[in-house]
């Protein structure tokens, strides 16, 4: 055995990863006269077994096309890329799911310690969205727009809203 590092070669480092090969991949010295050329190597030649030829290039990747724009002084290569693939759109649920929507990020958080009876009634108020009236909502969500209709009563109504009533009673 040889202490001489064998490298991958260009095909190995310079190859298509857009396009998934039907045949997997053999990584090996480029040819037999390569190895036997090497006077470190050549003793390894009499025992390798014969190469199996790799898939040709044209079979594996997808043709080359211009792209519109043709090319410029800054990447004269762009007229000769391959144009993206059109991104890809998700299929909608269609299985008695209502549809979803997308999440909100939200910048800000708070803790707020309730009691089990209030957690249990919180559970039981997002199954019967869910159940009764196909609203697919979290806790937070629900949390977030039951503070919503508390503030926008309190500033509506002022003094008479359900939320100053509560909070003195």
């Amino acid at each position: 055995m040889t202490r001489r590092p064998v490298l991958p070669g260009a095909a190995e480092l310079f190859r298509r990863t857009d396009t998934v090969p039907s045949v997997p991949e053999v990584t090996e010295l480029p040819s037999i006269s390569a190895t036997v050329s090497s006077p470190a190597l050549r003793g390894a030649a009499a025992r390798r077994p014969e190469p199996v030829p790799a898939p040709s290039a044209v079979e594996t990747t997808a043709p080359l096309t211009l792209v519109p724009g043709g090319v410029d002084d800054a990447d004269p290569l762009a007229g000769y890329r391959t144009p993206p693939p059109p991104p890809a759109v998700p299929a909608p649920r269609t299985r008695g799911r209502a549809q979803r929507t997308e999440r909100t990020k939200h910048d800000e958080k708070i803790t707020v310690y309730i009691s089990a009876e209030e957690l249990l009634a919180l559970e039981s108020a997002r199954l019967t969205l869910r159940a009764q009236h196909g609203v697919a909502a979290d806790r937070g969500r629900i949390v977030r727009e039951a503070i919503a209709v508390l503030l926008a009563d309190l500033e509506e109504r002022g003094e008479d809203s359900v939320l100053v009533r509560r909070l003195r009673g």
